[in-house]
């Protein structure tokens, strides 16, 4: 699923390329991907881009004040940029693609989306505050107003386990299953630790490893045009996605444990005082 760093890294590209340039065509192959129908999707024809901004996980592309496309790509959606956009019909049904958006200058962009379980969405809105995922964000956590307390303020009182509470959009704004991962291995946290319970020097390190994984991701997706955001978010993992590997800091083995639709991954040396998490599929959990 792209997060936060590779988002910003689309966000960026679509700056470049897209702003100031005209929309002649955004045509819709996926219909449940579309989730408002006022405006209708029409309204963008003839429209200039303006703006692109992201919001947690959200790309907005702004045509003036009063006119935005939205889209999240949720778990298996992605943007494939052309040059020279294909005249090729497309047939609703028969391809991965969700939406198709043609610029004036010859260019444009599709948005995709792999495998049966669809959830990519797309929205035409008068405001971005409108769409519900982003009306419920919390803050961004590479705002320069979101500070160590604001973050301690966060995990006050929450009986949660701080894994979950980084994937929470409604808690912390763009962290996602893989750079929740890195970010507690940074921190040398296990992802089943309790956000109540962690005392002041454990919170400034969980802080500090945050907002380093974070920039480090967004520094290495500058730049680069969509196509190569996936390998470059892959290369740059410590510990997610790589079980079985030896952690780069001390060499134990990564380990997983598997949920019904992902799986985390840690060092036991590192983040867990060299305990195995057990699989929730075969048992409970180790405390």
């Amino acid at each position: 699923m792209p997060e936060m760093p590779e988002v910003e890294g689309l966000v960026a590209f679509l700056g470049e390329r897209a702003v100031g340039r005209t929309i002649t065509r955004a045509s819709v192959s996926a219909i449940a991907a579309l989730k408002t129908y006022d405006p209708p999707i029409t309204a963008l024809h003839g429209a200039e881009i303006t703006a692109a901004a992201r919001l947690g996980k959200f790309v907005v592309l702004s045509c003036g004040a009063e006119l935005h496309l939205v889209f999240h790509l949720a778990k298996a959606g992605w943007l494939r940029w052309y040059e020279t956009l294909p005249t090729t019909l497309i047939k609703p049904g028969k391809t991965p693609i969700a939406l198709r958006v043609a610029l004036d200058d010859g260019s444009g962009f599709d948005l995709t989306e792999a495998g049966t379980k669809k959830s990519l969405a797309v929205y035409v809105v008068r405001d971005p505050q409108e769409v519900p995922g982003i009306a419920r964000l919390g803050p961004d956590p590479l705002d320069p107003a979101f500070t160590r307390a604001d973050f301690a303020g966060l995990l006050e009182g929450r009986r949660m386990q701080i894994k979950g509470l980084l994937r929470d959009q409604g808690v912390i704004a763009g962290i996602g299953n893989a750079y929740s991962d890195e970010i507690l291995h940074a921190a040398r946290m296990s992802p089943y630790a309790i956000a109540a319970t962690l005392d002041d020097a454990e919170v400034d390190r969980l802080f500090a490893a945050m907002q380093e994984t974070l920039r480090e991701a967004v520094a290495a997706a500058s730049g680069k045009p969509p196509a190569d955001l996936k390998d470059a978010k892959r290369r740059g993992m410590q510990v997610h996605a790589r079980r079985g590997e030896a952690c780069p800091v001390c060499g134990d083995t990564v380990r997983s444990v598997f949920f019904a639709d992902r799986s985390l991954e840690y060092c036991p040396t590192c983040q867990t005082g060299g305990k195995v998490l057990a699989d929730r599929r075969l048992s409970r959990l180790l405390k």
